[in-house]
């Protein structure tokens, strides 16, 4: 039985649709194995094999370069599909065509389609003693079902944790891109970066394009490139060998990156986002785009400079005030902490940074907040809107006082009262009064910038923001695997 027709209270079945996928084993929690998958796209008769992929893992930078490589097949005229995680506002931004998120209309459509094959799936997986699809199973067959839909020419896909077992694994990707490895989900991929890295080599298909990110340990690069030589029909292009970030240099809004691939050098290419990182996501969007796009030798330098002069990526280094400057970004790991440390050093010449943070409590939380010790002057701590997995604001407040020490440390359970406090900080400071060299840092979590974000953008102002005297919690977001 199937849910009313869209025209009906589009919100009203939208809400209904999104808390039945919600209702089954969050993205947190992941069941490893992609035979679910595999049978659902064999009931559907294989829509995945009607575009062209690129597969993108790695333990940072899957968004960004997701983004950007989306962004250039679309200035190329290509229809495109994009398929990221999480959402930070509505779960209808995961699936884009031609870089807009589905409408209600369509995502409930998408949803209704795939519905009975779902159900047909769960029964068949739990006959043989296994789970029911998962949430993000579930948004992957959907987005795969709305690209054939579309229908598109290139999907460019990110995965949702690891590669080896991950949902998205059912796709061959025509180039299949690995960014930089690091420690992160370590009780479901490994406690080493060795076994991580052999998780997400796992993206690795026959006839594959397979560009690889700046990685920090050799040990890292070797599995990588030992599992493209041991793949038939491979070509591996590694950052700092077939591929370089020739020169970069911040810029307003950004920077600039001159950029080598083994079809021609790209000069002065304008990178709208901040920090060495995105030079390197540039280039590896750049060496995908070559490889799917239809054209021998380098792409048109004016419509790469148009394309990557475009993107912009919400909750990465995402300025959305001035005086005092505020800043979102969704950093919850190591290597994302201090990539967005030395951002904010390098592109922002801040006397003062207060920090607003919320982290989830399965993440190596002492470990970030020592990163961003000598970034933060003061932070305030807080508690975002994941119900099942966010470090309970006092044991946060624990942890960041031995940290920073208890002077520095101001604890507001509610975000609209953490980002009031953090603002009356700046102003305590502040001898202009127009915040000039002062800035609001809110990190931690995907989900708390998702937070913030909705509350920034209903008051203009963020001086207006009222105190709340009870906390109204939101639906799970479906427990984001990349928090």
């Amino acid at each position: 039985m199937s849910l009313e027709h869209p025209s009906r209270t589009n919100g009203e079945t939208m809400r209904r649709v999104y808390e039945e996928i919600l209702s089954r084993a969050p993205e947190h929690k992941p069941q490893p194995s992609i035979e679910r998958m595999a049978h659902i796209l064999d009931l559907l008769g294989h829509p995945e094999q009607s575009f062209r992929v690129v597969h993108i893992t790695g333990t940072n930078g899957k968004g960004s370069t997701a983004r950007m490589t989306e962004r250039l097949l679309r200035a190329y005229g290509q229809r495109t599909g994009l398929y990221t995680s999480p959402h930070l506002e509505r779960v209808n931004e995961r699936i884009c065509i031609d870089g807009e998120p589905l409408s209600d209309e369509r995502f409930i459509d998408a949803y209704n389609q795939v519905r009975d094959f779902i159900d047909m799936t769960d029964e068949w997986s739990l006959k043989k003693g296994g789970e029911r699809m998962s949430f993000f199973e579930v948004l992957t067959a959907m987005a795969i079902w709305a690209f054939a839909d579309a229908p598109v020419d290139t999907a460019v896909v990110e995965v949702g944790m690891g590669g080896l077992w991950d949902a998205t694994n059912v796709l061959d990707g025509d180039a299949c891109i690995i960014g930089p490895v690091g420690m992160d989900h370590m009780q479901w991929l490994g406690n080493t970066v060795e076994k991580i890295a052999t998780e997400k080599a796992g993206i690795i298909k026959k006839n594959s394009t397979v560009i690889v990110g700046p990685q920090s340990k050799d040990s890292v690069r070797k599995i990588i490139a030992d599992k493209a030589h041991a793949t038939e029909g491979t070509t591996l292009l590694r950052d700092g060998q077939e591929l370089e970030v020739v020169s970069r240099t911040p810029a307003v809004g950004g920077q600039i990156a001159t950029l080598r691939t083994p079809n021609g050098v790209y000069t002065d290419v304008p990178v709208k986002m901040f920090g060495p990182q995105q030079a390197h996501n540039a280039l590896a969007a750049l060496a995908a785009c070559e490889t799917v796009l239809p054209v021998n030798g380098a792409l048109d330098a004016k419509i790469v400079e148009e394309a990557f002069g475009s993107v912009s990526v919400p909750g990465r280094v995402e300025v959305i005030r001035h005086s005092p400057t505020i800043i979102l970004d969704g950093a919850h790991n190591p290597m994302a902490a201090q990539a967005l440390k030395n951002t904010i050093d390098e592109n922002f010449a801040m006397k003062q940074v207060v920090g607003i943070v919320s982290m989830m409590k399965d993440k190596q939380v002492e470990t970030v907040l020592g990163i961003w010790e000598p970034l933060m002057n003061q932070i305030v701590v807080t508690q975002n809107s994941e119900t099942n997995r966010v470090m309970p604001v006092d044991d946060l407040y624990k942890i960041a006082c031995d940290v920073f020490g208890p002077d520095r440390v101001y604890k507001e359970p509610l975000m609209p009262n953490a980002i009031q406090k953090a603002v009356d900080l700046v102003d305590v400071d502040d001898e202009t009064g127009l915040g000039y060299g002062h800035g609001v840092l809110i990190t931690g979590s995907f989900v708390t910038v998702g937070d913030a974000r909705e509350l920034l953008e209903v008051k203009q102002d963020p001086r207006l923001l009222k105190p709340v005297d009870q906390r109204v919690p939101k639906k799970n977001r479906g427990g984001s695997a990349r928090d």
